[in-house]
């Protein structure tokens, strides 16, 4: 199989993504302080926050690299790996797991092939687990998407996610 490649598409591709970037980057000019809400700018249009443009924020902005790392590693919102389109987040709390979260890992990693903090070949889902989401009588809860499903079983998991597009 010969891999063709169409110069003026991914010329157009790549033009496109540079001045996503640079649109994101220069709304923020003047406002250094305003790192935090810059990257979240990036991984809302992103998905993850690509090296490349952590680089490009450092270098337009006059932030040390190193402080642009250190905020986009220290927040667990911030990704620096490509995510899944629906992200799952299955709570792991005491109460959680007495009432059967580890099931629901145990679930998506059989039905999904992946484990916490990977995500599917297809990019559709990306799993993550945490210690506690504060809403211990509604355990075990599961949040997709920012939605949150109480009182979840791996059959109601199922069905939550086969409506994810």
């Amino acid at each position: 199989m010969e891999l063709v490649l169409d110069f003026p598409k991914v010329k157009a591709v790549v033009e496109s993504y540079t001045e996503k970037v640079d649109s994101l980057i220069d709304s923020y000019a003047d406002e250094k302080e305003q790192l935090i809400s810059l990257l979240q700018d990036v991984q809302a249009e992103f998905n993850y926050l690509p090296r490349d443009v952590l680089i490009k924020i450092s270098q337009k902005l006059d932030i040390p690299l190193s402080q642009v790392f250190s905020v986009a590693t220290f927040f667990r919102a911030f990704s620096l790996k490509p995510r899944g389109r629906h992200l799952v987040t299955v709570c792991l709390g005491t109460a959680c797991h007495v009432r059967g979260g580890h099931r629901l890992v145990d679930k998506v990693e059989r039905d999904y092939g992946i484990k916490p903090g990977e995500t599917t070949e297809d990019t559709k889902f990306t799993l993550e687990t945490v210690n506690c989401l504060g809403c211990c009588a509604l355990g075990p809860v599961v949040v997709v998407d920012g939605k949150y499903e109480s009182q979840i079983n791996p059959d109601k998991l199922d069905r939550v996610l086969r409506r994810c597009k």
